[in-house]
């Protein structure tokens, strides 16, 4: 799980959020109103932006995920592996309570899987 989140409000311009999501290499950023999550933007999101014809003026509450699916901080990595192949998604927002603490990765998951795992010839 990361903890250095990269978040945004939902007023910021998508093509601004693309930018800061190449530079942190970042797949994803939550979507603050304060401190309350709202939504989540992910790379499937940008590109059906461009895929629908996105100009300067579109706005990240504009292709979002509203009111993402979450997973609390004391729930098992089993939990969210379920949770992200049934929702089709590749990353998760951690909780503890109404405060995020974390975003979870399918790539997190698989390290866990794969923890004890080298690549071939190696």
């Amino acid at each position: 799980m990361s903890r250095d989140l990269l978040t945004v409000g939902p007023l910021v311009p998508l093509t601004e959020v693309a930018k800061r999501m190449v530079s942190r290499d970042v797949g994803a950023v939550l979507v603050m109103e304060g401190e309350r999550l709202v939504g989540i933007l992910t790379e499937r999101d940008v590109l059906r932006a461009v895929a629908a014809g996105l100009d300067d003026s579109t706005l990240v509450r504009d292709c979002m995920t509203r009111d993402p699916d979450t997973l609390e901080s004391d729930e098992t990595t089993r939990q969210a592996a379920t949770l992200m192949i049934h929702g089709g998604f590749r990353h998760l927002p951690i909780m503890e309570g109404d405060e995020v603490v974390g975003m979870l990765s399918i790539r997190d998951l698989m390290r866990v899987v794969l923890d004890d795992s080298a690549p071939r010839g190696a």
